[in-house]
């Protein structure tokens, strides 16, 4: 093993799904330069054969692991990708790090003990001996019912010292079917993960820079993904009362071509004092809905953003990967499709900035259906949120 990862990324938008796999990851292999990739990540389009691509990413890619998940968009070096259109892979060697895959399929008939399964076949993997520190890259399909069980699942196994990152694929905002990769397997509702063992303690950084309205809140009743009482009021009355620019069945309606809204969502209070964004809107019942189940005496605020707000913590989240890993070879990073929708006609410049604060170590990562970066506790899903980590 050598002292740093070298990161190779190539990326394509033909529309013929091998040659695209065959493009993108000749450039990311090729730029190992004869080293051997131990790692390759691939982020794909939903509008892309996905057995294609890997098809033809595999030709390339010789025997190193092959990962992915379909994308609403991806970024690497400071370039996006727009939703709707190509592929982006990364090709990692090993450096001193020791990767571990596993996959899990059918992850709703039990998240948990899925979460459990991946992360233990993960760590396995690595193979004996194992050292002290280590990380776990998360990649779900972002339609399934419940990411923080899963993800609890995965620290139930890694412990409260292990990080984790990932994020949840998406489908161009089809919201119809997203996939994981793993090796030639194409995976619906499955996951796969990523152990990786390290010679020093890996990092996971985690930022969104959306602004509280209000004071703190208690859900007082909800059922699973509906919101339905807060303080011991109608949720639909207190956030019509705290956003009170525009009606709240227009600011929360669904959008056109069925986007939801998202400058205005809910955020989840952490013991550490935190806020873990979660994505809210109307549904047709009038009901206040989220993207994960939120459970009752959840501790909120109401949560709002800008186009400057969100972009005004990108640097700091480059900085903050690079702090303790000034020798890093690559950032893997993970944003939401939200976050592109608050940006709008802005979305291209948060990877570029991202890749600005980062200078010479290339960054690369995907737009999700939502982030996953556990540090501390058993938490650690969100939505609209940038997370990211340095190897």
């Amino acid at each position: 093993m050598t002292d740093q990862v070298v990161a190779g990324i190539g990326a394509s938008v033909d529309s013929d799904s091998f040659s695209a796999g065959v493009a993108a990851g000749s450039a990311a292999i090729a730029a190992l330069s004869g080293r051997p990739a131990a790692l390759v990540v691939v982020y794909a389009s939903a509008t892309i054969d996905p057995h294609q691509l890997l098809a033809g990413v595999r030709s390339r890619s010789g025997a190193a692991q092959v990962v992915g998940a379909t994308s609403s968009g991806q970024f690497h070096r400071g370039e996006m990708t727009a939703p709707g259109a190509g592929v982006t892979v990364v090709a990692l060697s090993a450096g001193p790090y020791r990767f571990g895959v596993a996959s899990v399929t059918d992850i709703d008939a039990d998240t948990f003990e899925s979460g459990r399964a991946l992360a233990r076949n993960a760590r396995r993997a690595v193979g004996e001996p194992r050292r002290p520190d280590a990380a776990f890259v998360l990649l779900s399909d972002g339609l399934s019912a419940d990411q923080a069980t899963l993800l609890a699942g995965v620290h139930h196994v890694a412990g409260s010292t292990v990080p984790v990152v990932g994020g949840c694929a998406a489908d161009d905002r089809n919201m119809a079917q997203t996939l994981v990769f793993h090796n030639d397997s194409v995976l619906a509702n499955g996951a796969v993960g990523m152990w990786i063992d390290s010679p020093r303690p890996l990092r996971v950084v985690v930022a969104h820079g959306w602004q509280p309205v209000g004071s703190p809140m208690l859900v007082t009743r909800s059922d699973g993904t509906t919101v339905t009482e807060i303080d011991g009021e109608p949720a639909l009355e207190v956030l019509a009362r705290l956003l009170p620019e525009r009606p709240i069945t227009e600011t929360l309606r669904y959008g056109p071509g069925g986007n939801p809204p998202r400058s205005q969502a809910i955020g989840v209070i952490e013991p550490g004092g935190g806020t873990a964004i979660r994505g809210i809107y109307l549904d047709d019942a009038d009901r206040i809905r989220t993207f994960s189940p939120l459970p009752p005496y959840s501790a909120i605020q109401v949560v709002t953003a800008s186009a400057d707000e969100l972009l005004g913590v990108v640097a700091q989240v480059a900085h903050d990967a690079l702090a303790d890993r000034p020798d890093a070879g690559v950032i893997l990073s993970f944003s939401c499709v939200a976050r592109l929708d608050v940006l709008g006609d802005d979305g291209a410049a948060e990877c570029r900035l991202f890749q600005e604060a980062a200078r010479d170590v290339p960054t690369a990562g995907f737009y999700t259906y939502g982030e996953f970066a556990r540090t501390h506790s058993v938490a650690g899903y969100h939505n609209a949120t940038l997370v990211a980590l340095a190897l």
